[in-house]
């Protein structure tokens, strides 16, 4: 009888084990959401905005906003805690064709594109650090070499994966509590003044696209749904509290930003972190904000190699097709192949991009519009498995709803409108390229075989 048992447990699929904990999972959010776009967008940001005061609102909005999608997704994570994330939600509500164009958008679109345009600002400083030159095979080099070290630390293991992700974090958090210190010592008094007019421009449409992109990641856990230890508690507990950090750091290192340099000073700034670090610490300062952003985007790319191939490991477990993909390695416990797919998609998307002017933006563009059309349609599936699946045990529901899953909705249509607007205004037609990939997706899924059958119980 033993042997028998031990033999069908031999045979059993690997499958995901609950291993992380809520500080795991926090770190999770909090290192993927704070990467180097804060740095990067900064100096934009505030060039479409008139005034101090409505640059912080703008942030303070942008959290909001964010809370407002992790309770919707709260929802969603704890009564189908499970690999996938967004990928199951809309599977469950749309059904496989839309589950499946979910996925696909992420293995070609936003996750790649995502990762990449973190990727290109990692290379970018450290080619600073450590000069290899001035051309785009420089960039190349340090990208490449990122995305293989991160993606070969995630097949080795889970543990390795999220105890990276911990240590990049912290040091990350405590970095911009460092640029927080010396803004507010060395900033001004005369430029901390919150007034809400002045003489910027305004452009609402790319600031939120901007400040939203930057907040971007709180989204992640329910792709690790599988891995997190007492997920009905954990789940929300590190969607709030992931969000809510993020939206205090942010608020304090604008504020510190602006108090050092003023607002002008910011708009104008080619590397705002190292302007202000230089006030307490002279080069010195500047090379250390330098390694500090190198760390955060390593942070970034780190948790969305992590969550990212457990999306593509999901469409692998039901579509024929991608069965591939669906493969749990028994000795490791990763999705060793959707890695490795993932890597080398990215990588084709930073030939593709990053070597020319501009090649961030560009990537922020490519993924944008697409990002935003399944948050909304994730947002719609809270109303759709509410009414189809009433019956489903949900340790945690969304407050004043319907309330704050419309507000969500709404926010997310916006988002879609104002990124395929902006693009088709100022000629940045890779949102159309995104499109032009959906729409191949679509097709596909037109052709998806059937399910696939799990095994026979041997008798």
């Amino acid at each position: 009888m033993s042997d028998t048992t031990s033999a069908n447990q031999t045979d059993e699929p690997a499958a995901p084990k609950r291993q992380l904990s809520l500080f795991d999972s926090t770190n999770i959010i909090v290192g993927i959401i704070i990467g180097s776009f804060i740095y990067e967008v900064s100096p934009v940001i505030a060039g479409c905005v008139p005034s101090f005061g409505a640059l912080i609102l703008v942030w303070v909005f942008g959290g909001l906003l964010s809370l407002i999608g992790a309770l919707c997704y709260a929802e969603l994570a704890t009564a189908y805690p499970k690999e996938g994330g967004d990928y199951l939600y809309l599977t469950r509500a749309f059904g496989r064709a839309l589950g499946f164009l979910f996925a696909w958008a992420q293995l070609w679109i936003v996750r790649p594109g995502s990762i990449g345009a973190v990727a290109y600002v990692f290379a970018r400083y450290a080619n600073v650090l450590w000069p290899l030159g001035n051309g785009g095979h420089a960039l190349m080099i340090y990208a490449a070499a990122a995305m293989f070290v991160l993606t070969a630390i995630n097949i080795a293991g889970v543990r390795e994966g999220k105890w990276t992700q911990n240590l990049l974090t912290v040091v990350k958090v405590g970095g911009l509590l460092a640029i927080v210190v010396v803004g507010l010592l060395y900033g001004s008094g005369k430029n901390c003044s919150l007034s809400l007019t002045g003489d910027g421009g305004m452009d609402f449409r790319l600031a939120m696209i901007l400040v939203l992109y930057t907040y971007g990641g709180w989204n992640e856990m329910g792709y690790v749904g599988a891995e997190v230890r007492n997920p009905k508690k954990n789940i929300l507990r590190a969607l709030v509290l992931g969000t809510v950090a993020v939206t205090v750091l942010y608020v304090l290192i604008t504020f510190a930003f602006v108090c050092a340099l003023g607002m002008e000073g910011v708009r104008h700034s080619g590397a705002v972190a190292s302007d202000v670090a230089r006030l307490g610490f002279g080069e010195l300062g500047g090379k250390a904000i330098s390694l500090l952003i190198c760390l955060s985007a390593l942070g970034s790319i780190n948790g969305m190699i992590f969550t990212g191939s457990r999306i593509y490991y999901a469409m692998g477990t039901e579509h024929r097709a991608f069965s591939w993909l669906g493969n749990w390695h028994k000795r490791l416990g990763t999705p060793v192949i959707s890695l490795l797919v993932q890597g080398t998609i990215t990588l084709a998307l930073i030939v593709g991009f990053g070597l020319y002017e501009g090649g961030f933006k560009s990537l922020v563009v490519f993924t944008t519009p697409v990002f935003w059309i399944f948050f909304l349609l994730a947002g719609v599936s809270l109303f759709v498995l509410r009414y189809r699946e009433p019956d489903t045990p949900r340790p945690y529901r969304v407050p004043w709803y319907p309330v704050i899953p419309l507000l969500f909705c709404g926010s997310s249509l916006f988002m879609v409108w104002s990124s395929i607007s902006w693009a088709l205004d100022n000629r940045s037609y890779e949102a159309l390229w995104a499109i032009g990939l959906l729409a191949v997706g679509m097709i596909l899924a037109c052709f998806d075989p059937r399910p696939r059958t799990p095994p026979a119980e041997k008798p």
